[in-house]
Parts: structure tokens; C-alpha cells; sequence
């Protein structure tokens, strides 16, 4: 280290002269300001946070650890809660700043001491007013002494600090910082404090790369906690879960006691699916520190993902009740409470949320959202059109809810103008644009050519009221029961998939109204639909079910694809689901990819049998090796062909035409030199694929009408087999098709359980958690299921493996009419609005 030479008597009292007039200058200034703006006292709460490195969670929750920054002096006279002892910046004197400074010098308590007392002094001075957010003078002061000596080490240091302290908004500010903190690493190599600082302006410039390498040098020189922790941040930034997640561990291991490392491996193990990892490590988190409000948001969500709506609530309440202006934490529940159809509790969250943050794009998207799907169209557009009037800055990215809220206001104006209209009379698919309708379906930005918008909301149309359930006739009441019990029997049993208790009256509904559809179709009875009176189709059967999803929740565009222009179908509709994509894993499919892979290594053995048949014994036994999708990469490279990666097509077979294939959905896993993967698949819906399908499930639909019409007149129970095995059939060939643009999973099980009670057959069996085997995953996935079996039979015997299917009550023959029940728009969402909490009592007798 480079000690500092005798400053000049001259020099040095011409340099304390000067500060001396500044900062009597400061002090009137201040007592002006704080005179008049009492509020500038605050300001010292704000510089306290700042004192530890860079906005962000970096350190400042870990006051004791900040031996590293310069500031670390100060920690004495100001606590963390900013009690009276912390004096506003603005109101510093000039004897406090050579009091605090000598104090400084004497005890050298900053980087890059010498060993002249005169130096140190002068050094502390500047050192002081940077504590103090005096920035400039302290650049100033600085600047002074390293005229006098260039190579003073500790002043270029705290230059380089002040710079980086004045603002890295401001790139000017950001290049002096750099500049010097690498001048003093070329002077003093071997000091990590300096890798740190400088990776600390780094980092919020975006270049986290740099940010990296800076704080493994710094790592390898001094490891710490404290650095361990701020490089795990970095990678977690950048999604590199499985790093970030070993830096955290090494942290914890230097230092347990440390809640917010320990939150942020809980996060490593959420991002990577990894949900009862996480759990642990948010509630280790919350032993170090009780009252941690970030630990308690994240159990919450965690919960909320593993599908636990009441450990999830009770999360998000704890968070709460220790701060209940946590604008995130009202983000997420309300969110949650969304998403499990308690629409009323939802807003509730997004109304606070507003208030406290009033320019928060998903409490306002959210919130525009509730009000839409509750019937309550004013104020939804209104939330709506404040999201558009967000539009974001040159070169800045658009947020999902921008991206989205334009789509929504159209179709929210389409819904309130046909809140009234039959149902029976219009069709949404034809209704609504090809091109609005191909755009929203993919996410795409609102750019539409000569696109009209929907009219505006007309004044005659109120919005819906909202309908008590004592207000519903007995039988309907029993109706609503009734679908409530039958919607909460398709629940998902898996990580992923939150309870819906509005989708579930929905779809309840729904297979309510496909069986008496059913029934008068096999009776010979003609069905209205678009505006006609005829004989009911299959697409027919599944439109009641699409119908009811689609005003379940309106954000989701629930749209069949051969509906979509035909530039759009030449091209091919991707269908696409993520399985792993880096490191993050797709929870709700966990329990597949073993199956799956499986599957692969069955194609892998196939595609080198016909194509490499030399190598083929080297292939198997390198795939008994392989246990994970991500080493079936390696096992590939045999073939040059497939070095970045490789695709496996499912196939179909025909019922129709024996021995005929259809493609089924496409397998794609690629990789990259640092272990990150992308393994998903899709379906590709293209007009001549739809088509085959099309062929296939016409026949089965024929054969079903007219072994249905048999079974009106005789119910023998091998004519009830034939038709349960049909129907399970057709919705074989619709779940490889997958025609829909969203639900397509809970739309065919309606229609499953609604045909198979109109055949008089009611399935009483929960999807399962059933026994973990190659072939039968621990948790059972219908649409998963149904693409991965070998054809239709195989799906249709583990399909009633689980539904135990028993003879219908004939209570449900005295069920009113559903669709005469609730015929238009407004009955639909007054429907799902009301309350039943009291039905349990009914479903118990049902049951």
C-alpha cells in the first residue's frame, strides 16, 4: 500500500479554510430548508439505506456485515429504525464533520489508511461528507489531494465511491466510478473490498458478466458470507437457479444467520419446481427473523402454486398483519383469491393496492379484469383504459398487462353488447375478427390493420346485479349444488394447479347442460345453435362446455383454431408447453417426464435401428445410463445431425382406417455448453392435420348418436360399455388434437362426464394421486394422459380406472333446463357471482 506524503502546512490549511466556508454555507442553507420543509428530515432514513452499496436488497438488511464499505464508521450514530439520534444531512455543522473526522483519522476507520496523521485527517473529511450524501464537495475535496499527491490510493478510492454515489442514472457518474475504482485495483490489486465496489456499479449498469468475474476475484482473494451472497444475487438475476443456489449455500455456511440468504435459496429451489424445498427454506428463514415480511410473501406464493389456498392465505395474512401497505403482497393475494374465483375478495386487494401505488400496472390491469369477469363493465374498461394510457418509454419493454389490456377492452365491449342476446343467437368465434382473434390467442402486440373496434358501451345495457342465491328458485338452487360438487370432481390433484371454484360451477354447469343436450339429441330432438335449429353436432357438444369457460375467467381468449384465418392455419398453430426452459421447471408436469423419457429413449432406439444400425449397441447402453431428459443430449451427438438438439414426434393410430397414423405432438429438447435446457412439446395445428382429426371424430361421433338413440330404448349393459368406451374415445382424438387456443383440458372433461351421464353413467371418482410407476404417474394429468397413451383403448381403460363410473340418480332427470335456466350472458355471470357457501349441506345428501 502506498502511504501519503507530508501535506504542505500551506496546502492544507488553504483546504481546511475552504471546507470551512462551504460547509458554514451548508449549515444556513439547511436551517432555511428545514425551517420550511420539515419533511427534509426524512431524507435521513433514505441515506441510511444508501449507505450500504446499491438500491436493492444487497446488505441492507444486514447492517452488521458491512465491513467492506467505508460507511461502516458510521453505523454509531444512526440506527436502522432512524430514532432522534440521526440528525438530517442537511442540518450537519462544521464542528460535528472535524469531530466525526478526527475520531476517524485517529482510529484509521477507512480504506486505505497511511501512515501520515495529517493525510488520514484529510482523507476522513471527504470521507465523511460522502456519509453524510455531500457528494460533490466531497469530489472536491478529494480532487484537492490528489493533485497534490496523484497515486494517494485511498483518495482515488472514495472519489470513485462519491461518483458511483451521486447517481449511476447518470452514465457520466458511472464511467468516473469505474474508471477509478480500476485505478486502484491496478495500484492495490489484492484488496476484494474493491472487486466488490466496483461490481456493485457494474451490476446496475447491466453488466452482470463483469459484475461476475469482479466478485469471484474478490472471492478467491477474501471469501466471505457476505460476498458469497451478493454473487449468488447476480446469478440469480441472470436465472442461473443451480449457481445461485450454491452461493447461497456457501454463504449460509460461513454465516447461518442470515434470513435473506436463506429467502433466496428458498427462491433457487421455487424457480426450479422445486415448491417443498422452497417451503423449508422460507420458514428457515422465518426462524432467523420473525417478522420477515419478503419470507412470508414468498411461502405464501409457493403455497399458492402447490394448489394450498388456505396455507397460502394464511401466509399472505401474516405478511400483512406486519404491514398491511405490503403493496406486493396485496398483488399476489388478490391475484390468488382471482385465480381461485373470489372475485369480490380480489378487488377488495387491488383497490388497496391502488391506493398505495396508484400507477401499479397489475393491480390496475387486475382490477379492470375483476370488475369485467363480476359483470360490472364501467368501471372494468375504466381500470382498463389506464393501463393503455401507461404506454411505455423509447426502447422500453412493454409489460404483460399493456400487452394484453387492449384485447381485453375489445372483448369486454363485445361481452357487455351481447350481455342480453340469446345465447342461441350469435356465435363468438365467427363474431369476433380473424386477425384480433389470431393475435390475442398469441400473445402478440395490439397491431392490427384496419382493425374496427368493438362499440363503445351503450347506456340502455346495465351492468349485471349481483343475484343472492335464496333468490333462486328451490330447484334451481339445487342446480347450482349440484354443479358445484360435479366441477370440484375435475380438480387437478398436483402442484400447479390452484382450486377454481368458479370454474368449477362453470364446468359443473356445463356438464349439466351436455348431458340434457346429449339426452334430446338421442331422443331425436333438434338443438338451437348460432342462430339455427338442427341436429346437434359433436363441435355442438363441446361449444356448451367452451361457452362457460370462456365467461369464467375472460382473460383467457378460449377460441377453436380452425376459426383462425387462414394465413394463420397454413402456417401452423403452435399449442406449446414447457416443460424445463433453463432451469426452470414446469411444475405441473413433473410427475411426466419420467414417462416421457421413457418414451424417448423407446424413439431413440428406433430412429438408430434404421439409421445407424453399427452403433446401435453403443446407443442402448449408453441410454440404460441415462436418467434425466437432460442427458439424453450426449446420447444424441452420435448423430451429427443432432449436436444442439433433437425432436421426437408422437403418433396416433386411426380407428377409422386400421393401421393409418396421425402426427400426435412434437417432443424438442435442446441444450447449451452450461447445462441449460429446453425440453417442451407442442401440437401443431394445421388445416390439414385438423382436418384428419376432424375425419376421425365424425365417425366416432356417428356411431355414438346412433348407439346412443339404441341405448335411449335399451339399456343393456353392453350397449352402455360400447357407448362409454365411444365417448372416451372421441376425447381421445380431441386431447391429441387439442383445437382450442386455451381450456382445452377441462372443456373435454366436462363434455366426458356430461355424455357419459346423459348414457346414464355418473363418474363418481376423483382424478387421482395414483401409485408413481413408469406407466402411471404419481399424479394424473387427463390431457397428459390421453397424448402419451398408445391409443384410444389404453386411455379409455386407465380413464375408468379412476372414474368409477356407477348408474346416475334419478334426481338429475328433475333438474331444470340449463340453458332455459341461464340463457343469455348477464344469467351466466349472475350465475358464477352468486354465493353457495351453504351447499355443503346439499352436497352431502347428494353424495
Amino acid at each position: 500500500m502506498r502511504a501519503g506524503k507530508m501535506a504542505p502546512a500551506g496546502g492544507l490549511a488553504r483546504r481546511r479554510w475552504v471546507l470551512l466556508a462551504v460547509l458554514a454555507l451548508l449549515a444556513r442553507a439547511a436551517l432555511t430548508l428545514t425551517e420550511r420543509y420539515p419533511a427534509l428530515s426524512l431524507l435521513q432514513q433514505e441515506r441510511h439505506r444508501q449507505r450500504h452499496g446499491p438500491a436493492g436488497e444487497w446488505a441492507e438488511q444486514y447492517s452488521a456485515e458491512c465491513d467492506s464499505s467505508f460507511l461502516h464508521f458510521h453505523e454509531s450514530d444512526c440506527d436502522i429504525g432512524g430514532s432522534s439520534s440521526c440528525e438530517s444531512m442537511l442540518s450537519l455543522n462544521t464542528e460535528k464533520i472535524l469531530s466525526q473526522a478526527k475520531l476517524l483519522a485517529e482510529q484509521k476507520r477507512f480504506p486505505f489508511a497511511t501512515d501520515n496523521d495529517n493525510t488520514n485527517e484529510e482523507l476522513a473529511i471527504a470521507y465523511v461528507l460522502i456519509g453524510n450524501g455531500l457528494y460533490d464537495e466531497a469530489i472536491r475535496h478529494f480532487s484537492t489531494m490528489l493533485q497534490e499527491e496523484p497515486d494517494l490510493v485511498s483518495a482515488i478510492y472514495g472519489r470513485g465511491i462519491a461518483y458511483g454515489k451521486k447517481g449511476l442514472h447518470d452514465m457520466k457518474n458511472a464511467e468516473l466510478a469505474l474508471f477509478e475504482l480500476s485505478r486502484v485495483i491496478s495500484l492495490e490489486p489484492d484488496h476484494p473490498e474493491v472487486f466488490e465496489q466496483r461490481a456493485e456499479i457494474l451490476s446496475p449498469l447491466g453488466r452482470i458478466s463483469e459484475a461476475l468475474s469482479d466478485l469471484t476475484k474478490a472471492i478467491q482473494l477474501q471469501p466471505s458470507a457476505r460476498l458469497y451472497r451478493h454473487r449468488g444475487t447476480l446469478y440469480f438475476i441472470s436465472e442461473d437457479y443451480a449457481t445461485a443456489h450454491e452461493d447461497f449455500q456457501h454463504s449460509l455456511e460461513l454465516n447461518k444467520n442470515q434470513p435473506i440468504a436463506m429467502l433466496y435459496k428458498g427462491l433457487t429451489f421455487f424457480h426450479r419446481g422445486l415448491l417443498k424445498e422452497a417451503i423449508e427454506s422460507f420458514k428457515e428463514a422465518l426462524k432467523q427473523k420473525a417478522d420477515f415480511i419478503d419470507a412470508y410473501k414468498s411461502l405464501g406464493q409457493a403455497y399458492r402454486e402447490l394448489g394450498n389456498f388456505d396455507a397460502a392465505t394464511e401466509s399472505f395474512q401474516k405478511a400483512l398483519l406486519l404491514n398491511q401497505n405490503h403493496v406486493q403482497t396485496l398483488q399476489l393475494k388478490g391475484m390468488m383469491l382471482y385465480h381461485h374465483g373470489s372475485l369480490d375478495e380480489a378487488l377488495k386487494n387491488f383497490k388497496r393496492c391502488l391506493q398505495l401505488e396508484p400507477y401499479n400496472e397489475v393491480c390496475q390491469y387486475m382490477k379492470g379484469l375483476s370488475h369485467v369477469a363480476m359483470g360490472q363493465f364501467y368501471e372494468g374498461i375504466k381500470a382498463q383504459t389506464k393501463v393503455m394510457l401507461n404506454d411505455p418509454l423509447p426502447g422500453q419493454k412493454a409489460s404483460p398487462e399493456y400487452l394484453k389490456v387492449k384485447y381485453l377492452r375489445e372483448y369486454s365491449r363485445y361481452l357487455h353488447a351481447h350481455l342480453d342476446t340469446p345465447l342461441t343467437e350469435y356465435n363468438t368465434d365467427t363474431d369476433l375478427p380473424g386477425n384480433f382473434k389470431d393475435h390475442w390467442a398469441k400473445n402478440l402486440p395490439f397491431l392490427i390493420e384496419n382493425y374496427e373496434e368493438q362499440p363503445g358501451l351503450q347506456p340502455h345495457i346495465k351492468d349485471v346485479l349481483f343475484q343472492n342465491f335464496e333468490s333462486y328458485k328451490p330447484d334451481v338452487q339445487e342446480l347450482i349444488c349440484v354443479a358445484d360438487r360435479l366441477g370440484s370432481m375435475m380438480q387437478y390433484e398436483t402442484p400447479g394447479f390452484l382450486p377454481n371454484k368458479r370454474i368449477h360451477r362453470a364446468m359443473g354447469l356445463a356438464t349439466l347442460e351436455v348431458m340434457q343436450a346429449v339426452q334430446r339429441t338421442w331422443a331425436n330432438s333438434k338443438v338451437r345453435m348460432n342462430g339455427k335449429t338442427r341436429l346437434m353436432q359433436w363441435r355442438d357438444m363441446f361449444d356448451i362446455a367452451v361457452k362457460w369457460r370462456r365467461i369464467a375467467d375472460p382473460d383467457q381468449p378460449v377460441l377453436w383454431l380452425d376459426q383462425m384465418p387462414a394465413r394463420s392455419l397454413s402456417r401452423g398453430f403452435n399449442n406449446h408447453i414447457n416443460l424445463i426452459r433453463g432451469q426452470v421447471i414446469n411444475m405441473r408436469y413433473l410427475e411426466y417426464f419420467e414417462k416421457i423419457l421413457h418414451f424417448i429413449k423407446d424413439r431413440i432406439l428406433v430412429y438408430h435401428g434404421a439409421n445407424n444400425p453399427k452403433g446401435l449397441l453403443e446407443v442402448r447402453e449408453a441410454l440404460e445410463k441415462v436418467h434425466k431428459v437432460e442427458d439424453l443430449l450426449p446420447i444424441m451427438k452420435f448423430n451429427s445431425k443432432t449436436r444442439d438438439g433433437f425432436t421426437v414426434n408422437t403418433k396416433v393410430p386411426s380407428l377409422k382406417d386400421q393401421g393409418k397414423e396421425y402426427d400426435g405432438f412434437t417432443i424438442t429438447i435442446t441444450g447449451d455448453k452450461v447445462g441449460n435446457i429446453l425440453f417442451s412439446v407442442e401440437t401443431q395445428t394445421t388445416e390439414e392435420r385438423t382436418q384428419l382429426y376432424h375425419a376421425e371424430i365424425d365417425a366416432l361421433y356417428k356411431d355414438l348418436t346412433a348407439k346412443g338413440k339404441i341405448l335411449i330404448l335399451s339399456a343393456e349393459l353392453g350397449e352402455v360399455d360400447a357407448v362409454c368406451n365411444l365417448i372416451l374415445s372421441l376425447v381421445y382424438y380431441f386431447y391429441n388434437l387439442m383445437p382450442l387456443s386455451r381450456g382445452s383440458s377441462v372443456i373435454a372433461y366436462s363434455v366426458i362426464m356430461g355424455a357419459l351421464m346423459a348414457s346414464g353413467k355418473e363418474v363418481s371418482g376423483k382424478i387421482p394421486k395414483g401409485k408413481a410407476s413408469i406407466k402411471i404417474p404419481s399424479t394424473l394429468l387427463v390431457d397428459f394422459e390421453a397424448m402419451t397413451a398408445p391409443g384410444s383403448e389404453a386411455f379409455s381403460k386407465i380413464a375408468r380406472s379412476w372414474m368409477n363410473l356407477k348408474s346416475i340418480s334419478p334426481s338429475y332427470k328433475s333438474l331444470p333446463s340449463v340453458s332455459e335456466t341461464f340463457p343469455t350472458l348477464r344469467t351466466m355471470i349472475e350465475v358464477l357471482n352468486t354465493d353457495s357457501s351453504h351447499c355443503l349441506k346439499k352436497t352431502i345428501v347428494v353424495v
